[in-house]
C-alpha cells in the first residue's frame, strides 16, 4: 500500500471511530442536549500543524475536503459554539492560512481549514475532556538551523504536572514532582553529549495537555520522545519497571496504566479496545506510520538499561518488561516514542525509593544509556549527528 492509502485508511480510521461512537453513546443521549464548542487551539510549524477544538460532551463528526479554495471542513454534529469562543485564527505557517469556525446550521459547528500547502491529514477524537484533534502535515520537512545540523534531538516529557499531580504514593510523594526532577537529571546527563539536543516539555511545574506534548515533540522534528511517569497500583505490593509503547492490547493490567495515565476509566479503555479490535487493517497502518518497529528497539533498550543499572546498587528491583496500550501522549508521534513507568509510587519500598536523589539520579543515567545505546546502533539517527 502506498503512503497515500495509507493515510487515506488512517483517516478513515478515525472517522470510523467517530461514526462507530467511541464514546459508546445511546442516540437519545446525543439527542438529549447539545454539546459546546468551547475553544480552538492550535500549534504550528513549517512542517506539521496541530489544531485541538475542546468540547463540553462527546460528540460525532464528519470531515471532507474541497477545492477553489482548497479547503478542510470538520462537522461536528449537534453542537453549537460558545459566544465567546475565537472564531477566526490566521496562521500562515506555509501550511494552513486559516483557521476558522461558525454555526453551519442550528445543529451543526464547522470548523474550516483553509489550506495554503499539505501532503496529508489525520483527526482523531481523545476523552476527558472531550476534544477532537487534527494533525496537518507539510509537503516538506522542516530544515534544521545550520548551527544545530549535527544534533540528534531528543524531547523527554515528565507526566502531569501543575493541577494534575499524577498518582500520589501512600507517603504523599507526588508523581508529577518525581518525574520532572528525573527529566530534569536526564537532561543535563544527555547534554553533557555536543551530539545531543534536548528539549523538555515542561521544565517547572505546569500543566500541559497531552495533545500539546506530542505536538511540541513533532513541532521540534525530534528524532525520539520518551515520556517519563510513575507507576501506580491498588495493590500496594505491585512494584517494578516498565516501558511501553503505543499499540493495542487484551492485557487487562497494561490498559489499567493507560487508562490511568490517560485520564479516562478503565472502563472508558475497555471500551475503546472492543471498538479498535475490529479494526484489523486499519490498525497495522497505523501502526507503520507510527514508527512501531523503532518504538519496540527503543523501548527494549531503555527497559534493559533501567533493570540491569538500577539491579546494581539495589535490590529485587522487578523486570515488567516492554509492554503497549493505546497512551494519548503517544498519538500522532512522527518519531520513535515510548513511555516509561520509572517505579511504584503506590508502593511503600519503591516510593521511598523514588523519595532519594540517589535513586532518580541512577533513573536518570540509566534512561540516558538505554537512548544512547539506541542512537548508536541506529544508522538513521547517526547520520543526522554526522557519525
Amino acid at each position: 500500500m502506498n503512503p497515500k492509502s495509507v493515510n487515506k485508511v488512517i483517516l478513515k480510521y478515525f472517522v470510523t471511530l467517530s461514526l462507530f461512537s467511541l464514546f459508546f453513546l445511546s442516540a437519545s443521549s446525543i439527542a438529549s442536549e447539545k454539546i459546546e464548542v468551547k475553544g480552538i487551539r492550535y500549534w504550528s510549524s513549517p512542517d506539521y500543524t496541530r489544531v485541538v477544538v475542546d468540547l463540553s460532551g462527546p460528540f460525532e463528526f464528519s470531515t471532507n475536503r474541497i477545492s477553489n479554495p482548497d479547503r478542510i471542513y470538520f462537522d461536528l454534529k449537534n453542537t453549537t459554539i460558545a459566544k465567546e469562543v475565537r472564531k477566526g485564527f490566521p496562521v500562515g505557517d506555509g501550511i494552513l492560512r486559516e483557521i476558522r469556525a461558525g454555526q453551519f446550521n442550528s445543529d451543526t459547528v464547522r470548523v474550516v481549514l483553509d489550506l495554503e500547502k499539505i501532503a496529508d491529514f489525520n483527526a482523531f477524537i481523545l476523552d476527558n475532556p472531550v476534544r477532537l484533534v487534527i494533525d496537518v502535515y507539510g509537503t516538506k520537512k522542516m530544515n534544521r538551523p545550520e548551527a544545530t545540523i549535527i544534533k540528534r534531538r531528543i524531547v523527554i516529557d515528565p507526566g502531569h504536572g501543575g493541577h494534575d499531580p499524577g498518582a500520589i504514593g501512600p507517603g504523599g510523594l507526588y508523581e508529577k514532582d518525581i518525574v520532572l526532577d528525573i527529566a530534569l537529571k536526564l537532561k543535563e546527563i544527555l547534554l553533557a553529549d555536543p551530539l545531543n539536543e534536548v528539549f523538555l516539555t515542561r521544565e517547572t511545574d505546569i500543566f500541559i495537555s497531552l495533545e500539546e506534548r506530542t505536538a511540541i515533540a513533532n513541532n521540534k522534528n525530534a528524532d525520539l520522545f520518551v515520556s517519563i511517569h510513575a507507576n501506580a497500583s491498588p495493590r500496594r505490593e505491585a512494584k517494578g519497571i516498565e516501558t511501553y509503547l503505543l499499540n493495542w492490547t487484551n492485557d487487562e493490567e497494561a490498559m489499567r496504566v493507560a487508562a490511568r495515565e490517560n485520564a479516562i476509566s478503565l472502563k472508558r479503555m475497555r471500551e475503546i479496545h472492543r471498538q479498535m479490535d475490529i479494526l484489523e487493517t486499519i490498525k497495522s497502518d497505523l501502526l507503520r506510520q507510527n514508527k512501531r518497529d523503532e518504538s519496540i528497539k527503543l523501548a527494549h533498550y531503555i527497559q534493559k538499561s533501567m533493570v540491569s543499572t538500577l539491579n546494581n546498587g539495589y535490590e529485587d528491583i522487578v523486570d515488567r518488561g516492554v509492554k503497549q496500550a493505546l497512551f494519548f501522549v503517544l498519538f500522532g508521534a512522527r518519531m520513535p516514542s515510548i513511555l516509561v513507568e520509572v517505579s511504584f509510587i503506590s508502593n511503600p519500598e519503591e516510593e521511598g525509593l523514588l523519595s532519594k536523589e540517589s535513586y532518580r539520579i541512577q533513573i536518570a543515567k540509566a534512561i540516558a544509556m538505554g537512548l544512547n545505546t539506541y542512537m548508536n546502533s541506529t544508522p538513521t539517527i547517526q547520520k543526522v549527528a554526522g557519525l
